[in-house]
């Protein structure tokens, strides 16, 4: 799958917690559910439904979220996992189309590991660059509170 992007939104992280937890809690639906959807984000106003994934490469996930009545299924496929250093995946809406990568990078250092994401976007979504950003700075702030 060839992606090609004009925007590269990149965020990086510095956690307390090791790299095998920081890493293992993007392929745990339990953990999934409490830091990346539901009620960690009250301004959403928003509901987990269900977390499905199969944590292997050319496996896929499914996270379906109620937003005021309304469900959204964010849905990718696993291209690279490499435990606990790198996880690659595409990121999508269900019936929308025009998937974009998600790239994790975690490097240990002495007191827990750093994380680098990069979410390369596809070029019909380059408007939506600050609220990516901003969407997953969030996400890892509640990621490092969960794990803490």
């Amino acid at each position: 799958m060839k992606f090609e992007s004009n925007v590269n939104v990149r965020i990086t992280r510095r956690f307390s917690a090791s790299p095998e937890q920081v890493f293992d809690a993007w392929l745990n639906p339990v953990m999934i559910g409490k830091w990346m959807f539901g009620p960690a984000y009250p301004e959403r106003e928003e509901e987990v439904v269900r977390i499905s994934l199969v944590p292997r490469v050319g496996g896929s996930f499914s996270f379906v979220v109620r937003r005021q009545g309304q469900e959204i299924d964010h849905v990718g496929e696993y291209l690279e996992i490499d435990r606990p250093r790198r996880l690659v995946f595409t990121w999508g809406v269900a019936n929308v189309g025009d998937s974009s990568r998600v790239i994790i990078d975690i490097v240990p250092l002495e007191n827990g590991c750093e994380l680098t994401l990069t979410h390369e976007l596809h070029p019909n979504w380059v408007d939506f660059a600050s609220r990516t950003e901003a969407g997953w700075t969030k996400m890892l702030d509640v990621l490092e509170a969960t794990l803490s």
